[in-house]
């Protein structure tokens, strides 16, 4: 036995002094086949943007591109049920505050207005009456604008889930650009990224000097593409289980351990945050998601019903009597007229109150504040699905690029 020993050994040290230089780089050639493994692995996530092959197969698009509607769902899930409603959103706005900003720009807008509609339904009419009656007319209706403005943005307060759909509106935003969506994902797990790509640098050599040593007692051909498997399954596996576990800190040998995505919980709240409040939930999208989202004909009655009040008040006792000389049903289109009109400015004369109301919604502090008090399970749940998605693949991946390495090194060192 001890003799078999000594001359597995004596052979053993004979075939390294044959060619030291290939054994000794067996465990860099590991190392960067795990390296290289991982970072294909990251690049699968978010790469391409659109499918490039052949149909359904033969072919490869980034999984979160790929999975866009799930993977914006996800995003939008813990949003909006873990972190922000819009209807808290819009209870920090105060109606008249927004008519105020916006004052300036919409009383162009109602001038415009009052103008085209009078001389659309009554071109003749409108054309006789002296400047002064119709400066008049223009500054009556100019000033109601505010109050209007005021009265129809403490409805919508009111009635914000009715008329607007937040999951609807980051959804659409997420899928509208791809591009946004893996920043998402990227911008979350940036350094977990970069830990995933060097972890199969330190796993790759590790299991190289493995290599390196079974190689100097076992030479067969299925050793070096095994060993190349094993490499880029096991280093994918290993690097993924330090993400993320043990999901609470626990001590060990006096020493703390906690998967490092969730121990950068508070850095990471400030970084999704930021990207959230800057590139999502922007009062620009929320108007936009507003006017033409699912809700947007609810506005539009929401509106109609208080301009077609304040018609109807500023035509006063001779209502029925304008209603008579032009025709009811006229009187009426002009009311929709109006409302239409006013609507179509909106887009335009919302922008001045995004300011004012990105700064009132508060969406950046607000999201850092809950993000940073998430169960460690709950925050797992936004970067997490990024891997688990198609986790398989690309696992299968580093494994298969590892064996084939493994064969090129058995080619090497064979022939």
């Amino acid at each position: 036995m001890l003799a078999t020993l000594e001359a597995a050994l004596h052979q053993a040290g004979q075939n390294f002094m044959a060619t030291p230089w290939l054994f000794l780089s067996m465990p860099l050639i590991a190392a960067v086949i795990g390296y290289v493994t991982k970072i294909a692995a990251v690049r699968m996530m978010f790469q391409p943007l659109e499918f490039i092959g052949i149909k359904p197969y033969l072919g490869w698009q980034g999984v979160i591109p790929r999975k866009a509607v799930k993977m914006a769902s996800i995003s939008v899930d813990v949003i909006t049920s873990k972190l922000i409603t819009i209807e808290e959103i819009f209870s920090r706005l105060d109606p008249r505050q927004i008519a105020a900003e916006i004052e300036k720009p919409m009383l162009g807008a109602v001038e415009q207005i009052t103008r085209e509609v009078l001389s659309q339904h009554q071109p003749g009419l409108w054309e006789m009456l002296p400047n002064f009656v119709r400066e008049r007319l223009i500054k009556r209706v100019q000033a109601e604008a505010p109050q209007v403005v005021a009265e129809v943005m403490k409805d919508l307060r009111s009635n914000i889930s009715q008329v607007f759909d937040l999951k609807h509106m980051v959804i659409n935003a997420l899928l509208r650009d791809k591009t946004l969506l893996n920043r998402v994902f990227a911008e979350v797990g940036h350094k977990e990224f970069k830990f995933f790509g060097y972890s199969g640098l330190v796993f790759g050599f590790i299991i190289g000097l493995v290599q390196m040593v079974t190689w100097l007692f076992y030479q067969s051909p299925w050793i070096l593409p095994a060993f190349g498997i094993f490499i880029g399954f096991a280093s994918d596996w290993l690097a993924l289980q330090m993400l993320f576990h043990p999901k609470r800190p626990v001590k060990i040998l006096g020493l703390t351990y906690q998967g490092l995505f969730l121990r950068r919980q508070q850095e990471v709240s400030r970084d999704y945050a930021r990207l959230v409040a800057d590139q999502i939930i922007t009062p620009g999208n929320i108007w936009q998601g507003i006017l033409e989202g699912p809700g947007s004909d609810k506005l539009f009655a929401l509106v109609q019903r208080h301009v077609e009040r304040t018609v109807d008040e500023q035509a006063g006792i001779a209502r029925p009597l304008v209603a008579f000389a032009i025709g009811s049903r006229q009187y009426q289109d002009m009311k929709k007229a109006v409302t239409q009109k006013l609507i179509e400015t909106l887009p335009q004369t919302m922008k001045a109150v995004e300011g004012y109301a990105e700064g009132a919604m508060d969406v950046r502090n607000t999201l850092v504040q809950r993000m940073q008090k998430l169960s460690p399970e709950e925050f797992e749940g936004m970067l997490r699905p990024a891997f688990k998605e198609d986790e398989w693949s690309l696992i299968l991946v580093g494994a298969v690029l590892g064996g084939i390495v493994g064969e090129l090194q058995t080619y090497m060192l064979l022939h």
